[in-house]
């Protein structure tokens, strides 16, 4: 049976997403992820032999059933978002008599706590780049970044030349839904890009010819001078975990990410700031860290507190 790829969708489903992308601004990512998304569930409905216009609330509630036995429940509940979206949009533009998913039960995700890893295990993976050849020099600088700006890190791959301000050691990163901050970094993560920036690192990996736009002016490049995929970024961080002996339940592609929010609230960073260091719309998406971090809480309470060693303190004369 042909599987639909992701470049070859229906025109319908070609025709949703340049909609989703004109008319509502859609981030290039969150396309992509609808793409591939809408090209699983399309490949589906043709093994079904099913249509777009054909397809019943109880052939979806069969592919949920199934998608739900492979996948992760965010996975499963992204891409239900994203085919309720196209048959709202087919019935709205008289391409699709009747919407399936209008009553189509939802899929719960449950929710779960950022796993940062701990500081020793940070200081391992970062040490575990080795070599000065410009590979190396690369994946430090890389994960320096990462782990001091918490950065996503398709923000850190999207990063170009004129992003890095190396004198002041802050950095211009483009989030969800293109919004713009600007990011301050240390002294390590300041210091690992000028090696990368340097005659000993990216130029080594910089090609004859660009063969794409936009790659010419890329801070992280891949071995063959292109600029850096998220894939492939997430892949480094995920050798050197390894490398350094971090467990694999323990490395997912926000790991640095959670770990920097976890590690300035262990050290009593506002958490403001750390909502606009990462670039949450709301704080009550920054505020899950707090939870995180109440094994500091609680030590904080037993070493503060008067009666919190459970004996009474002689009051003093």
């Amino acid at each position: 049976m042909h599987v639909i790829s992701a470049e070859e969708l229906p025109l319908a489903v070609e025709e949703f997403l340049s909609w989703m992308a004109t008319e509502r601004g859609r981030a290039i990512n969150t396309l992509s992820a609808y793409r591939r998304d809408l090209a699983a569930y399309s490949s589906w409905l043709q093994q079904q032999n099913l249509g777009l216009d054909s397809v019943t609330t109880t052939a979806l509630e069969r592919f949920i059933g199934e998608r739900r036995r492979t996948a992760a429940p965010s996975s499963v509940a992204r891409q239900l978002a994203a085919i309720r979206m196209l048959h709202r949009f087919l019935v709205e533009e008289g391409l699709a008599a009747t919407d399936p998913t209008g009553d189509l039960d939802g899929v719960r995700v449950p929710a779960g706590l950022p796993k940062p890893l701990t500081e020793g295990q940070v200081t391992s993976l970062l040490d575990a780049v080795t070599g000065a050849d410009p590979v190396a020099v690369r994946d430090r600088a890389l994960l320096e970044l990462l782990y001091a700006t918490g950065a996503r890190i398709s923000e850190v791959c999207g990063l170009s030349l004129g992003d890095v301000d190396l004198d002041h050691r802050a950095a211009r990163l483009y989030g969800k839904g293109s919004k713009e901050r600007m990011v301050p970094f240390g002294r390590a993560a300041g210091d690992a890009l000028a090696e990368w920036l340097g005659p000993s690192g990216r130029p080594h990996l910089v090609p004859v010819a660009w063969r794409r736009r936009g790659d010419a002016e890329a801070v992280f490049l891949n071995q063959r001078g292109a600029r850096l995929a998220r894939q492939v970024a997430w892949a480094i961080v995920k050798k050197h975990g390894e490398r350094a002996g971090v467990p694999a339940a323990a490395l997912s592609p926000h790991v640095l990410r959670h770990s920097c929010a976890t590690h300035l609230l262990d050290h009593g960073a506002d958490l403001r700031v750390v909502q606009e260091l990462l670039g949450h719309a709301s704080v009550s998406t920054t505020q899950i860290y707090t939870k995180v971090s109440q094994e500091r809480l609680l030590q904080v309470y037993r070493d503060a507190h008067p009666r919190a060693k459970g004996r009474r303190q002689e009051a003093s004369a």
